[in-house]
């Protein structure tokens, strides 16, 4: 049994504060700029955390030139108000109490007052809202705005994600000993994901996925299932913890026993592929350049067919966030951005090999928020820099 000192809180009042006080501003100037609109309705958590510090599941809020206001119905009402108060906005944003979702439409559009267009985030909403929300307001489609303002990260969020990191690979230290003949990918996901409560973490940042053997391994997002590990499986591990609303991400490659020829020369063509992509990280590149680079190694080497996603993600309230390492993205990195580089090969009859980090994207470059080595005692590969 671990000792009680091995497991550290992640009461955020240890970690530094956000800073929400221009985020409202932030939003109204984007808002003219990019859509020449006065006024925006959010109805979805992320973004109404994320503005106002609200940390409940349901609301709305709605900012035009003069005003902010977030409506939230009555069990949220007290939670609301020292939420916006510990954000330092309660001159910024009045909290009103709301009817049931049913009824919010009326509301909203009261607190939109004059204004007849209102930008929207139209995937955030379903059909039937969109079509009721129209009947009383014109609604333009905003998607992006929020996503955009949310990427680059103050010093209060970089904090928070990268205890996020530290608690995930304590976790994965911890379980190390369990990557054995016998254990069960679910037995392993369970005792990580406990794991990481005990440490601090509010929730795994996502369902861990332990996907082990020729099959599983061989499927990026498998999860993990009732199958025990054999000798000389493939197990691959991609874990993240959630600390007061943001997420983690990292993801290693095990084997059971001693590695083939054939496993070590694809853990090395992705470690190498994995080694390029972050060599080019930092402001003013662009997103599709980190896939580029991942998938030349990893191509040069043959193994282009079983390259089955992108190059890695920003991460932040949300596991997938703007930028995106797509072939297609026109993203192009900020200080600020944290994101993952995660090329993987996937070959079924032989597994999957992923190697994940995150970093936050500096003036100079970036900084690792992850560090577990790739050189693991399960696998030996090429060392870890």
């Amino acid at each position: 049994m671990a000792d009680s000192s091995d497991f550290v809180g992640a009461d955020s009042t240890s970690l530094p504060p956000i800073e929400y006080a221009g985020r409202v501003e932030a939003v109204r100037h984007s808002l003219a700029e990019r859509y020449g609109l006065e006024a925006v309705v959010a109805t979805d958590p992320v973004t109404l955390r994320w503005v106002t510090g609200f940390t409940g599941s349901t609301g709305w809020l709605v900012i035009d030139a003069n005003n902010a206001v977030l409506g939230v119905d009555a069990r949220y009402r007290e939670r609301a108000r020292d939420d916006v108060e510990r954000a330092g906005l309660i001159t910024q944003v009045e909290v009103a109490e709301s009817a049931p979702a049913s009824s919010r439409r009326d509301e909203i559009a009261a607190a939109l007052g004059e204004s007849t267009r209102c930008g929207a985030r139209a995937g955030a909403m379903t059909h039937a809202e969109w079509s009721s929300f129209s009947e009383v307001v014109h609604l333009v489609a905003v998607d992006g705005l929020f996503e955009d303002l949310r990427r680059a990260k103050d010093a209060g969020e970089l904090a928070r994600v990268g205890r996020a990191a530290q608690i995930a690979e304590a976790c994965l230290s911890a379980a190390l000993g369990l990557i054995d003949v016998g254990t069960s990918e679910m037995e392993l996901r369970i005792e990580l994901e406990y794991q990481m409560r005990r440490r601090g973490a509010d929730d795994p940042a996502y369902p861990t996925i332990v996907a082990s053997g020729p099959l599983n391994s061989a499927r990026p997002h498998h999860g993990a299932g009732n199958r025990r590990f054999e000798e000389g499986d493939l197990v691959v591990i991609d874990i993240g913890a959630l600390v007061d609303g943001y997420r983690s991400d990292m993801t290693r490659t095990f084997v059971i026993g001693a590695p083939t020829p054939q496993i070590t020369e694809r853990y090395e063509v992705v470690l190498a592929a994995q080694a390029a992509g972050l060599g080019v990280i930092g402001p003013g590149v662009t997103a599709r350049s980190i896939d580029a680079r991942c998938r030349q190694i990893i191509t040069e080497a043959g193994f282009g067919d079983d390259y089955l996603h992108i190059a890695g993600h920003g991460v932040g309230l949300e596991i997938h966030e703007l930028p995106f390492h797509s072939p297609r993205s026109d993203d192009v990195l900020r200080v600020g951005d944290v994101v993952t580089v995660e090329p993987g090969v996937y070959r079924v009859g032989l597994g999957g090999i992923r190697i994940e980090d995150l970093v936050a994207v500096t003036e100079h470059g970036y900084v690792p928020l992850t560090s577990f080595p790739k050189d693991s005692p399960c696998l030996p590969s090429l060392p870890t820099t």
